[in-house]
């Protein structure tokens, strides 16, 4: 469980919190604290990250305390439990924001896509397949600019071993892969369930850092994500990426986001040390760790990429980095690798954003969606705040 200690005082956290028989509220986390700011100027995340200065209108809201932060996140993990969708409880950062992903752009995940399309989802075939792919490409992929002569090189290679791949093409190919993961509103915060779409048996989370971007292109803020991975599914063909994605609960967001100000800016983002653990109610555990450094595009590229006279988004965007980590230790089989069962508690934590907590169901064992874009403009009209 996140607790004060695990944020840096000198850092401006804020994030959207469910109020019982309000609704949505956005918050400043001060110390121990929780304080809704929520007002007519600010009524909103995106109309915060739209102001010239985030950071520092996030520091000067004035609001009232509206409880402690070790009894909203016992609260919001209780709320998880019983499926109280009224219960004080941690929401994901975004609101109106558009949810994307950008996906292969770390060399060792980059591997485990091409061994996925070469199983076509089949996890009893991943172990042999890996060792066929390794001995091929290695540690060849990493320090590799996408798009440059030494990527196309490779490219050329891999070609002539009849394993290119659509995951390498969008790895060190000059054009990033960017998805859309969730629609405004649609993803979970901390402590609350994740889902996973009934028909995948081979699956596994992705712990990312997630940015923030408003509707100039600016990136204002951090935070962290899983982006809940269908390795079957996706495996049997890229055109299900859609379906692998985006379901009921299928990623989480939070617990805050923190904002950037003279103290913390996108430097400290490329080198961000992201650790995650799994522990399974069959007593398994999975440890693994995530380097920003290790990153094969600059985030500022990915942004760009995804925004700009092509596309705008006019009430922002947050943006999954994508992961390292694709775990294989396995868990049901020899040679099978990780897939997850019901019950997983999902933990990821970097130093600088706290601690991400979620615990795995179905998707269709998640409380269903229904707080929309539409749902959101009545409350806050009912409020009086737009």
């Amino acid at each position: 469980m996140i607790s004060a200690k695990d944020f840096d005082l000198n850092g401006i956290y804020v994030g959207r919190v469910w109020r019982p028989e309000i609704g949505p509220a956005l918050v400043r986390l001060d110390g121990g604290d929780v304080v809704d700011i929520t007002n007519r100027d600010c009524p909103t995340m995106h109309d915060l990250l739209e102001g010239d200065t985030p950071a520092a209108a996030a520091r000067a809201a004035k609001g009232a305390v509206i409880c402690g932060l070790d009894d909203l996140v016992a609260s919001s993990l209780a709320a998880a439990k019983s499926g109280d969708t009224d219960a004080l409880r941690l929401l994901a950062p975004p609101d109106l924001q558009a949810i994307k992903a950008s996906g292969v752009t770390f060399a060792e995940s980059m591997v485990e896509r091409v061994i996925e399309e070469q199983a076509a989802g089949n996890a009893d075939l991943a172990d042999g397949i890996r060792a066929r792919v390794k001995a091929v490409i290695g540690d060849s992929l990493s320090g590799i600019k996408p798009g440059s002569d030494a990527a196309m090189k490779v490219k050329s290679v891999l070609q002539d071993e009849g394993l290119w791949s659509q995951y390498l093409e969008v790895g060190i190919g000059p054009d990033a892969e960017v998805f859309t993961k969730s629609q405004p509103m649609g993803s979970v915060g901390y402590g609350a369930l994740v889902g996973l779409h009934p028909m995948s048996s081979w699956n596994n989370p992705e712990p990312e850092i997630v940015l923030a971007i408003n509707s100039k292109g600016t990136i204002v803020g951090a935070t962290l994500g899983n982006d809940v991975n269908l390795r079957d599914v996706e495996g049997r063909s890229a055109l299900l990426l859609g379906k692998a994605k985006d379901n009921n609960a299928s990623c989480a967001i939070g617990p805050f986001l923190r904002l950037f100000d003279d103290s913390f800016n996108l430097d400290h983002i490329r080198k961000a040390e992201l650790s995650m653990r799994v522990e399974g109610e069959d007593g398994f555990v999975l440890e693994g760790h995530s380097s920003m450094t290790k990153i094969s595009r600059d985030p500022a590229d990915i942004v760009a990429q995804t925004i700009g006279r092509h596309h705008q988004y006019p009430d922002g965007f947050f943006l999954f980095l994508g992961t390292m980590f694709a775990p294989v230790k396995d868990r049901d089989a020899a040679g099978q690798g990780f897939t997850h069962h019901g019950g997983d508690v999902v933990t990821i934590t970097e130093a600088q954003l706290g601690s991400l907590q979620n615990t795995v169901r179905l998707s269709t064992e998640c409380p269903e969606w229904r707080f929309g874009t539409a749902a959101l403009m009545r409350n806050l009209v009912g409020r009086g705040l737009i």
